[in-house]
């Protein structure tokens, strides 16, 4: 998987954006201004969980994204 400089703009580390990505606790497909996507839940090497984002879907092969999860996705927790 790679991943591009923007996942880094929150200051996310290439080990958390890798932790999290092999360590997934939610995926889901969804799309954003035409283009499949998808949005990641998992948790970084020290437990906090963040949301990364990875295109194309189904099949993506590069992450685009990645942050400290915000409360707009919360519910995806459930």
């Amino acid at each position: 998987m790679k991943v591009l400089p923007s996942a880094h703009k929150h200051g996310i580390t290439h080990a958390d954006i890798t932790h999290a990505w092999e360590n997934a606790i939610r995926i889901i497909e969804y799309e954003y201004h035409g283009q499949d996507r998808i949005l990641l839940i998992g948790p970084a090497a020290d437990g906090t969980l963040l949301e990364l984002v990875a295109v194309p879907a189904p099949t993506p092969d590069r992450i685009i994204h990645a942050d400290r999860l915000r409360a707009k996705f919360y519910d995806f927790l459930r």
